[in-house]
Order: structure tokens, then sequence, then C-alpha cells
């Protein structure tokens, strides 16, 4: 019966109806962005006062609605790059070591690193062995992610897929979901070692943006697009900057190589997290 509660995903057209719906976000027509605000507002019981617009009146969209700027100091950061920091609000559905080369999905599912990163082996070899944290973003959240240490971008590649739902029902149930999904992967170098995050696009999201080069998902190409950063191109993102955000909600994994960090002894799969919140300590 669960498996049959989920069918439709297979079947539906995934990627025309979230980016229809991301035609049907940018609508700005007022009574119909006010009622679409409106309804998440109530529905999802989403925090306005941390916005830093507060009013649905003040937003143009429904998207720009969606990925709010907060108020400043909503979120502080350590600033303290021997403290890894949640690089997004959310759930952190899973988190631990990247057994030979399987991430955990959810209970009874795993999920291949290297299918995960495109096939890339360098990165692959990086980070075999190594450590991971799954962040799920749902309607309600703050949906920019920030940097959880400094450090410069190196690699950033689209890798082209499905666009399955994140939710937790789907993920216990879609074998190799999270790399099966529509994905931007960027790989950064940091004093204390390299680490990568991976946003992962799903059902309803209408695209991916990075500060750097704006809305990369939905690709242009069927294939893998890689784009690599020359020291004459670097650049540089300190702990806490924004690096990009999701239109709607959906998932980032956090990589981190072997032997780097160590988890706060508290944090546990399936709890809350807030963006700046400590996940880790670097290992001395």
């Amino acid at each position: 019966m669960k498996r049959l509660s989920i069918w439709h995903q297979y079947c539906l057209p995934q990627h025309f109806l979230s980016r229809l719906l991301g035609r049907i976000a940018n609508i700005r027509c007022r009574c119909i962005k006010n009622f679409m605000i409106k309804t998440i507002i109530k529905i999802y019981k989403v925090n306005m006062s941390e916005a830093k617009l507060e009013s649905p009146d003040d937003y143009p969209s429904f998207n720009q609605f969606f990925i709010r700027h907060l108020k400043a100091n909503a979120r502080p950061f350590p600033h303290n790059n021997l403290l890894i920091a949640s690089p997004a609000d959310g759930v952190i559905s899973q988190f631990g070591p990247i057994t030979k080369g399987r991430l955990i999905q959810a209970k009874g599912h795993d999920f291949s690193l290297m299918e995960l990163l495109g096939g890339e082996t360098s990165s692959y070899k990086e980070f075999l062995d190594g450590e991971f944290a799954t962040i799920y973003l749902s309607p309600k959240d703050y949906h920019r992610m920030h940097m959880p240490l400094s450090g410069n971008l190196r690699q950033m590649s689209y890798v082209p897929g499905k666009l399955f739902s994140v939710s937790p029902k789907t993920t216990s149930m879609i074998p190799e979901l999270f790399a099966r999904n529509e994905r931007v992967i960027c790989w950064f170098d940091s004093e204390q070692g390299p680490f990568a995050l991976v946003l992962v696009g799903a059902f309803f999201v209408a695209s991916i943006a990075t500060t750097w080069a704006g809305v990369i998902a939905p690709g242009v190409s069927k294939g893998i697009q890689t784009w690599d950063y020359a020291p004459n191109q670097q650049i540089h993102l300190k702990q806490g900057d924004e690096m990009g955000y999701f239109e709607f909600g959906s998932t980032i994994i956090m990589l981190l190589p072997k032997g780097m960090a160590n988890w706060q002894p508290s944090l546990k799969a399936e709890d809350a997290v807030k963006l700046g919140q400590v996940l880790a300590r670097i290992q001395s």
C-alpha cells in the first residue's frame, strides 16, 4: 500500500509540472500572489516575524516570498572555522559516515556517493569514508543556503535527473532518490580541507540558483555540465555568506572528507536545525 501511494510520481511529467509551477509562482497579480502567500503561511505556520519583509503585500510574486531574506542577525553564525555550521534551516534527515561509498538515505535505503557526484572520480576518492549530513527543507523553511565554513569555490556541476519529491515519506520508499534527482554540486577548498554542498532538486522545485552564477537548474543541457574556477577566477565565500537558494522545498547534502569533523554529541536524525547552528567541530 505504501508504494501505491507514490506510484504517481513515476508517471507524472515531473519537469513540466515543476516548471509550470515556477511560471505560476512568478505571477504578479496582487490578489493571486497574495492568496498563494497567505495560504502557505497559514498551512505551514511560517514565522514571518523573522522575515525582512513581513507582509505578503511587500513581495512582487510568490517566488520572491519563497526566497525571502531574513532580518539581520536572525540566524547568527559562529564565525569560527573550527566549527561547522548548518548551511540551511530544515531537518537533519540523516548524517554520519560514508561507508564503502554509500550514504544512508532512510531506514533500509542507501545510495551511491559516486552516483550522487555524477561519476566524478577524483571527488569520490576525496570523500570516500568521509562524513555527510542531509538537510531537508520543508515549504515553511528559509530557502536560502549559506556557507558552513569559509572556502574557495573550486568547481560546480549540474547533473540532470528526475524530480521525485524529497519528503520523508518518499525518501523512505524510492531507492537511490538523491542520486537520481536533478542536482547542482559545489566543491570548495578550505583551510580545514575540502567540502562539497549538493543542492538536490525535487518535485515542484522551480529552480536552483547560486550567488555567483544565477539560476543553474533547470539546465540547458541534457548532459552533465561542469564549471571549473581557476585561481585567477577565484570565488571566496566566508562562513555565513549566502551561496544559493531553492524555489520551493528541497534538500542539501553536505560532504566532508575522512577525519575532518566530529559531530555534535547531541545531534540525531530527524532533529530540526537552524541555519548557522553548530553541527560539528573540526578535529585537531
